[in-house]
């Protein structure tokens, strides 16, 4: 990869690379470190990584970033308030969106990665398995389990409004 390519892949998917790793984090300033440390691991393996396949190389290393902060985050709290908090559900919604992101949010990481990937990012199945190291099968699978789970959070569309 040239320093051109890899300025490019900056212009390219910053932004993306952004969103993805912010609805899933949903921390500004965690999200802004995960896709510099992606974008630093990009330019100190430029040699090594094609300028074609350098976009999911990035989403491939924001998301095991992303999981490694998460599980020591995980460690943290536990260790910290000896358990992690019930998940509570909120009365009086009006916004879908918010609702959706905070379903979203309940869903398990790798859940949450693929379903962000295919219906946020417009990744097909095949480029998703290659970023998180899952089979084609199994990112099937866990979409439609994201998904069934996220149609019985929101429930009916009349009891939200």
């Amino acid at each position: 990869m040239t320093i051109a390519e890899y300025n490019q892949a900056v212009e390219l998917y910053a932004d993306g690379l952004y969103r993805f790793v912010l609805q899933s984090l949903s921390d500004k300033e965690g999200s802004r470190d995960i896709v510099q440390e992606s974008f630093e691991k990009l330019w100190v393996r430029r040699k090594e990584v094609d300028g074609a396949k350098c976009k999911s190389y990035l989403f491939t290393t924001a998301h095991h970033t992303l999981i490694d902060r998460l599980r020591k985050g995980k460690r943290e709290t536990i260790t910290e308030r000896g358990r992690l908090p019930e998940p509570t559900i909120e009365q009086g919604y009006s916004d879908l969106k918010e609702i959706l992101n905070e379903a979203v949010e309940k869903l398990p990481e790798i859940q949450r990665s693929v379903v962000l990937l295919r219906d946020y990012e417009g990744y097909s199945y095949q480029e998703i398995g290659e970023i998180t190291g899952l089979t084609e099968s199994q990112v099937k699978v866990y979409i439609y389990r994201a998904r069934l789970f996220l149609k019985a959070y929101i429930g009916q569309i009349d009891s939200v409004i």
